[in-house]
């Protein structure tokens, strides 16, 4: 796969780009993301993005979210309505935070794990999440304003953290991890192949709804994706894109 981080960047290259022609109607414009306005959902990204830059500084104070609220949802969501902003400032804090995180990801050893919200990743797993979720924020920006945001093959990292995290989900949810094949369509035709071959359970489908259904912005029912053998549904509704709680 291309490198994660040069991947990080082009995607938030492609947010950029979309940010850059919206009106200020725009900005305060309802979201996807419940609660929060256009301008809210950069607002958190910009947010996160100093987080990013603090944590693989050494600086892993700037994470503790627990002074704002009993989840990290609820913290986020504190976070920014305590900073909430004109656009003009938050777009420019989010250039600035967006620049700032690629350049620590590139520097940061990447054989030592930081700290994360709850736990620790390695900053190219660190890279892979942010990924993630300014790929999920940017469809929350643009379904909400009707603007095309093309699928890309930078799924492909979206896609791998997704299954790559599946025991984690399946423990989460109280569940014994198993085994799951996973054999998607990219947005170019081609196959994306993760898990054992041999495994009992399969999922088969669009890679952009198994990142989308990971990404809790498309239901399992809805996803087209099919399903096999003991565990694949059960995979599904336990999905997710992220490596935090």
């Amino acid at each position: 796969m291309p490198d994660v981080i040069d991947d990080l960047e082009a995607e938030q290259d492609q947010l950029e780009s979309v940010l850059l022609k919206l009106t200020p109607a725009d900005w305060t414009a309802p979201s996807a993301a419940a609660g929060w306005t256009v301008a809210d959902v950069v607002l958190h990204l910009a947010q996160t993005e100093e987080a990013v830059t603090a944590t693989t500084s050494g600086h892993p104070s700037a994470l503790d979210w627990h002074r704002y609220g009993p989840t990290v949802d609820e913290a986020m969501d504190a976070m920014v309505r305590a900073e909430r902003a004109g656009h003009v400032e938050v777009f420019h804090r989010w250039q600035t935070a967006r620049r700032a995180s690629v350049q620590a990801l590139r520097a940061a050893d990447p054989r030592r794990p930081v700290r994360w919200v709850t736990g620790s990743l390695k900053p190219r797993t660190l890279a892979t999440t942010r990924l993630a979720e300014h790929w999920a924020h940017a469809l929350d920006v643009t379904t909400a304003l009707a603007l095309d945001y093309p699928d890309t093959a930078r799924l492909r990292h979206i896609a791998w953290l997704g299954h790559s995290t599946l025991p984690y989900a399946f423990r989460l949810a109280g569940l014994p991890p198993a085994d799951v094949f996973c054999d998607l369509t990219a947005p170019d035709g081609t196959s994306w192949q993760y898990g054992p071959h041999d495994a009992a359970s399969a999922i088969a489908g669009p890679a952009a709804a198994f990142c989308r259904v990971g990404a809790r912005r498309l239901s399992p029912a809805d996803s087209g994706l099919a399903t096999t053998g003991p565990h694949a549904a059960t995979a599904l509704t336990v999905l997710r894109n992220y490596a935090d709680v």
